[in-house]
């Protein structure tokens, strides 16, 4: 389950977090101002005018202005890597830019301003997209590789069997034959799969706008933007850049979109999708593990056996909250699941822009600072990542309440989760400050979420 640490790409999104934010230029005096626009528009401007008026802002300020009487057009004036630039503006009783779509002109701007961004800071990776993909080693392959050999193997046991067809007015109300009886070897055989050698369905890709963060499932890097960000598949969901979508072989599945399942999806866009606050899939195992694994000795260290841990991520991509744990005798089985499940988050729990002060934090010189510090920054966190990071904060907490058993003290836990649970960049390899950060998250969580003394 290791090698799965790094299966999605950051860089994207990180380059795309240090985007210029839009900032309107207001005129509040504008008679002739079109229903379609704000305040941001001047109304009759030269481009001369408007470059001197945004000559001091910063990047990402812009305004509207129409060049000049006689123009049928408007034009979009915004300062761009420190320089100031003009387009024209199309407006059909909604805001376009080719095919994207926009509800306001402030979303086409801050659109507009991460795609120049993407396009100046990002190309190397863009082209590196286009060289390096390779299906096989795609996250929707790692992801779902046994769980397709499982239904390579389905699909061969139905070729080689005559299934026993039970009809009701002329409706089929049961199915049997020796698929059921298949004890189903998940040892991974995807370069020998028949279901994905022979299957050749392609795919009916759409332009979709994404709701909140998604990865292409081809090459695993971030779909950045704010609209029409990329494609998804409409028979089976699979998503891509529309670039990788052009090599996608034809391997698409009617029901593929069941085995996307929760694992893998970035957590403010799972809890939407199930109006939840926090995922099924944490609150099952910290309450089986806390119901009975307090007192497990080295609990998150000692690792569950590997295909058991991986039939637990099936059954709950397959059941979801009805899955049943209490089979699962082995503890740790549980617990590497909730590891692997937090580790597979495209963006950790404590996300790339709150890593920084969460290591400036535990750099001061008291306990009570730290305290005040680490809250501001637990504060900056987006909602789903707070209530999720204070869950499992509050769980290791009463982990490490029982050490003298366990042997899992609040550094030990903090060691072996700051690599799950903290986005840090590629380069830093040492953990010394995030490992630290973590210790006093769980030492300190009742003054931190208590407010305890």
């Amino acid at each position: 389950m290791e090698n799965l640490r790094n299966i999605w790409k950051p860089e994207l999104y990180r380059i795309q977090l240090e985007a210029p934010v839009p900032k309107r230029i207001i005129c509040e005096e504008c008679s002739d101002r079109p229903l379609f626009y704000g305040k941001e528009y001047h109304g009759i401007m030269g481009h001369k005018e408007a470059t001197l008026l945004l000559e001091d802002e910063p990047n990402g300020a812009f305004l509207i202005r129409k060049g000049n009487e006689h123009n049928d057009f408007y034009t979009l004036t915004w300062r761009f890597n420190n320089k100031v630039h003009h387009y024209k503006l199309y407006y059909d009783g909604t805001h376009y830019i080719k095919d994207k779509r926009y509800d306001s002109i402030y979303d086409l701007v801050a659109d507009g301003l991460i795609t120049c961004h993407m396009e100046l800071k990002a190309r190397h990776i863009m082209e590196m997209i286009n060289s390096q993909t390779n299906y096989t080693e795609s996250p929707y392959v790692t992801l779902n590789r046994r769980k397709i050999n499982t239904l390579t193997k389905i699909h061969q046991a139905s070729n080689r069997s005559s299934p026993i067809i039970n009809k009701n007015d002329g409706k089929i109300i049961e199915i049997e034959s020796d698929i059921k009886k298949m004890n189903f070897d998940l040892t991974p055989t995807l370069e020998d799969s028949p279901l994905l050698s022979k299957y050749t369905k392609s795919h009916s890709f759409k332009v979709h706008t994404f709701k909140g963060l998604n990865w292409c499932e081809l090459c695993a890097n971030f779909l950045w933007g704010f609209t029409a960000q990329g494609v998804k598949c409409e028979d089976c969901g699979f998503i891509a850049h529309s670039k990788c979508s052009e090599r996608v072989p034809n391997h698409c599945v009617p029901d593929l979109k069941k085995l996307r399942g929760v694992f893998g999806i970035d957590l403010t866009t799972l809890l939407n999708a199930h109006s939840s606050t926090l995922p099924f899939v944490v609150k099952k195992c910290v309450i089986e593990i806390e119901t009975r694994g307090l007192d497990s000795e080295g609990i998150y260290r000692v690792s569950g056996f590997a295909d058991e841990i991986e039939a637990l991520k099936m059954a709950f991509d397959k059941d979801g909250e009805a899955t049943d744990l209490s089979v699962y005798s082995n503890i740790n089985v549980i617990a590497g699941t909730l590891k692997l499940y937090l580790r597979l988050l495209p963006v950790p729990l404590i996300t790339f822009e709150v890593h920084p002060k969460l290591v400036n934090a535990i750099q001061t010189k008291t306990a009570a600072l730290q305290v005040t510090m680490l809250r501001e920054a637990l504060d900056m966190l987006p909602p789903a990542h707070f209530n999720c990071l204070q869950y499992m904060v509050q769980h290791l907490h009463r982990i490490a309440q029982h050490a003298d058993v366990n042997k899992m003290s609040a550094h030990n836990l903090s060691t072996v989760f700051a690599p799950t649970l903290v986005a840090t960049p590629p380069a830093i390899t040492d953990l010394a400050f995030e490992i630290r950060a973590l210790q006093a998250l769980i030492e300190y969580c009742p003054q931190i979420y208590y407010g305890n003394k």
